[in-house]
């Protein structure tokens, strides 16, 4: 365990009391299709795995049944799972806290962060945004011998005129 969470970019704890199995599998999967290991441990056992780590500030959310999501990849999407499972009605499922980077996030944060566009939706923006200057100065350079035509063709009929 200590292994993975030196190797972690971001571990979520959550609560998982009242969670049926069809629910629980659903998570599971939708973890794993996101890169997210989610494991269920012993809280003592946790609490000794995150000493010394940039986890070990996760020790006052060790209570009560804990599971704990760890990213390796992409803490975004990871997040999204989870605040999704945590915004069903019924309660079964609860965020406790996490840590991204080794900074203490509460719930309000890791909506925050499940939020956010994807990492394919913000690189595709920033390409957008690199590329948009270049295409309006291919579109500035490409006008200006038109304009130049148009202003031969007027001077052209306004000599066929006289």
């Amino acid at each position: 365990m200590r292994e993975k969470l030196k190797r972690a970019q971001a571990v979520f704890l959550a609560d998982f009391r009242g969670m049926n199995v069809e629910k629980a599998t659903t998570l599971r999967n939708e973890l794993r299709a996101a890169a997210v290991d989610y494991k269920v441990f012993k809280n003592s056992l946790l609490e000794l795995a995150a000493k010394e780590t940039d986890f070990e500030c996760l020790q006052p959310y060790l209570a009560g049944p804990t599971a704990v999501a760890i990213s390796y990849d992409d803490p975004v999407a990871a997040a999204k799972v989870l605040s999704k499972f945590a915004k069903v009605p019924q309660g079964a499922f609860v965020l406790k806290a996490g840590v991204l980077s080794g900074k203490l996030l509460d719930v309000a944060q890791i909506q925050a962060l499940a939020d956010l566009p994807s990492r394919e939706v913000l690189l595709a923006k920033m390409l957008g945004s690199l590329q948009a200057p270049a295409t309006n100065f291919v579109g500035v350079l490409a006008a200006i011998p038109g304009s130049f035509v148009r202003v031969l063709d007027a001077i052209r009929a306004k000599k066929e005129g006289n």
